[in-house]
Order: C-alpha cells, then sequence, then structure tokens
C-alpha cells in the first residue's frame, strides 16, 4: 500500500476531503513534495511556522539540546534551563504585570489554564466569549467557541458562558459580577482575521476592570509579530491580567503558555496544591526550539512587516469583494466559497498552498512566515492573480 492508502485507512480523519499533499521536506517558505513538486507556503501551517520552516537558528537550538536532555520529569519540579530561559525572555517582551510563564502543549491547553486559573483567582464561576471566536477544540475551549455548528455533537458542554457580539460596545453590559473572565481575541483569526475597533477593546477593558472580571487575550494567532507587534493587544494601549500562547512560539515544535502575575500563578500551590499540571508542557526540545524563535523575532524589525505586507492589501481583481486583517494576517474575500475552493486548487495545482476560515468560508487565508522576502510575495501575488483570473474565466 501507497503513503496515500496509508494514511487514509490508518490516520484518523477530520474532513472527508484532506488535501492528501505528500510532503518530503520544507525549507523558507517552501514545502516539497515526493515527486518533486514545490508549493510556497502562504498559511505557515496556520501561523505556526512563523519564521519559516526549519530556520538556521531554530535548527541549531533544537540540535544543542538533542546533546543534552528530552523529557526528564513531570513539569514543574526540576530546574530545566529551555524552559528557565524561555520564560524569563517572554516577560521581558510583556508589561510587569506579565511576569509569570506556564508552560503546555498547545493553544488549546493554554484555554484551558487560564479558564482554570481566573475561577481560582476571581472565586467565580461564568465566562464571557465572543460569537465567531475560536479557543480551542477540547471540552472547556470549546464551550468558549463562538459557533453552534462546530458545538454540536458534543454537548452538554460547560455552564455559565455567554456569547457576546464581537465589536460590539452595548453587549458589554453582560460583563458582570458573576464573570470569571472575558476570552478575546485581539484580531479574530476564524472569523476572516476580523481586527476590532480601538475604542471598542478599551471599553471591554475598562468593563472587566470594573466589575472585577480578569481580561484574557487569546494571542495564539496573533502573537510573536504577526501584526506587526509583539503581541496583539499593544495595538489597543490595554494590558491584560491574562493572555494565551502556542502556534508561532515553537517554531514548528508543539508548545503552547499561559501567563498572568506571578501573584496569580501562585494559586495553583495550593488548595489544592498541584492546581495544575501537565506531564509535557515546557518539553525541553520544545523550549528549545522555542528559544530559536525568539532569536529570529528579536533580530527583527517588526514595525517593517506592515510595509513588508502592504502589497497583500493593495491587490486589486474584479472577484475580490474586500481585504481585512492586520500585519501578516490578511484576508480576502470573495463572492462564495465556491469560488474561494476554486481558487485553492488552482493554487495547488501550481505552486502555492493556501487555505479558508473555519467560520468565514468566503475568504481566502494569507498567513505566510514572517521571514518571506519581497520576491517571495510578489511570486505569491502573481500565482494568486492567476488563479483568480483563471477562475473567473471558468465561470463566464
Amino acid at each position: 500500500m501507497n503513503q496515500r492508502t496509508l494514511f487514509l485507512r490508518h490516520l484518523a480523519q477530520t474532513s472527508p476531503e484532506p488535501l492528501l499533499l505528500e510532503i518530503e521536506r520544507a525549507e523558507g517558505v517552501y514545502l516539497y513534495g515526493s515527486k518533486g513538486e514545490r508549493w510556497l507556503d502562504l498559511i505557515s501551517g496556520i501561523a505556526v511556522s512563523s519564521v519559516g520552516h526549519r530556520h538556521p537558528a531554530v535548527l541549531k537550538r533544537i540540535h544543542e539540546q538533542t546533546e543534552r536532555y528530552f523529557h526528564t520529569m513531570v513539569y514543574g519540579e526540576l530546574v530545566l534551563s529551555p524552559q528557565v530561559e524561555l520564560a524569563s525572555r517572554l516577560v521581558q517582551h510583556l508589561p510587569a504585570s506579565l511576569d509569570a510563564v506556564y508552560l503546555c502543549n498547545s493553544g488549546t491547553e493554554a484555554t484551558e489554564g487560564a479558564m482554570k486559573l481566573a475561577k481560582r483567582v476571581t472565586g467565580r464561576p461564568n465566562f464571557i466569549a465572543f460569537q465567531n471566536a475560536y479557543h480551542g477544540s477540547s471540552q472547556g475551549a470549546l464551550s468558549l467557541m463562538g459557533s453552534d455548528y462546530f458545538k454540536s455533537g458534543y454537548g452538554p458542554l460547560l455552564p455559565g458562558i455567554r456569547t457576546l457580539r464581537y465589536n460590539h460596545t452595548l453587549d458589554l453590559q453582560h460583563i458582570n459580577h458573576q464573570t470569571a473572565a472575558v476570552f478575546v481575541e485581539p484580531v479574530q483569526s476564524e472569523a476572516g482575521y476580523r481586527p476590532p475597533c480601538h475604542a471598542w477593546m478599551q471599553a471591554l477593558a475598562a468593563r472587566c476592570k470594573e466589575v472585577g472580571a480578569l481580561l484574557v487575550m487569546d494571542e495564539v494567532q496573533t502573537g510573536f509579530g504577526r501584526t506587526g507587534r509583539w503581541f496583539g493587544f499593544e495595538h489597543y494601549g490595554i494590558v491584560p491580567d491574562i493572555i494565551t500562547l502556542a502556534k508561532g512560539l515553537g517554531g514548528g515544535l508543539p508548545i503552547g503558555a499561559f501567563v498572568s502575575s506571578r501573584d496569580n500563578m501562585m494559586h495553583f500551590t495550593h488548595n489544592p496544591v498541584l492546581g495544575h499540571i501537565t506531564t509535557f508542557g515546557g518539553n525541553p526540545l520544545s523550549a528549545a526550539a522555542a528559544c530559536g524563535v525568539l532569536d529570529v523575532l528579536e533580530t527583527m524589525n517588526l514595525d517593517h512587516l506592515e510595509t513588508l505586507a502592504a502589497p497583500f492589501y493593495h491587490i486589486q481583481h474584479p472577484l475580490l469583494r474586500g481585504i481585512s486583517g492586520k500585519g501578516m494576517m490578511i484576508a480576502w474575500t470573495f463572492d462564495s466559497f465556491d469560488i474561494v475552493k476554486q481558487i485553492i486548487q488552482h493554487c495547488l495545482t501550481h505552486g502555492l498552498l493556501t487555505d479558508w476560515f473555519l467560520f468565514n468560508a468566503n475568504s481566502l487565508r494569507i498567513c505566510p512566515p514572517l521571514t518571506i522576502t519581497p520576491s517571495e510575495i510578489q511570486e505569491a501575488l502573481n500565482l494568486l492573480t492567476q488563479a483568480m483570473d483563471a477562475v473567473m474565466q471558468f465561470n463566464g
């Protein structure tokens, strides 16, 4: 049996029509197939490979760590230098009140940890999330998801969660003294890269402070330079109580984190002791890779990303109905999912990998590695334009 047959037979599937691209290797912004194909990766594994595939700085860190140790013991008991370095360097890029890092394995786990922490700190039972929000797929994180379609079939989920409209100030009145935390994305990712207005985000932060609810900023997709700042919340002049991280942190290796104040995190140490534990969180190899990512990002001019990304925002075509996003997370909107799907298929055939969004199938996802060059951006735009031309001609 060939690879595709074994893939379909023995790997659990999550959609009826997987892409079935056989990847042989990856380098920089390109994926290479088993038959000599090459695809320009315009989605970075959904904002994961932010410094490109197999960046030398990340490879160096991984190689050095392979000479030392992998797993040693359940997280939090032993002093492991990759964890210590990563946490120490992360907080240097954050406000002083965000000075304690809990390392985990994914964004979903970061959400779960943040939910537990918010309950312990406030003693309150309820949460607020927003329509078209995505915070993960485990039961707690799924309960926060702002889409009934993706939650259907998995109930009952957690009680005490209210879903508000994103970017609607009037709805903020529902945040009250029973609210433990509000979970929000600085740019709604799976809704099609929708940034809120500055005033709404400030009003949200003010309302949380007024009633004593914690503000949890989901930076899983927006973190680590993706928006042109280290973290998305920096655009709005606010400081959250907790942030969740993952995706771009590990350079392709699995890692996540949630960050809060040391005083807040100390709640996990008593009543009960070991209030939140993980076996593989902060895996030394993943933590070392994350330090390699920081090595790269700290040498980059993140403010320059707006200029670098500008050609994606200035494109014009008769099929295009709108462009939204922030920094190097861009959504192109079309009349229908059918058009988006045709564009994606044409791109795949001609050497470009792109995608749509969970809650916005009419939009095309553009989320390349932050290390993409102007010439690679032009290559991507040429391929996308050719695809739109072909689809327009096909549909008459």
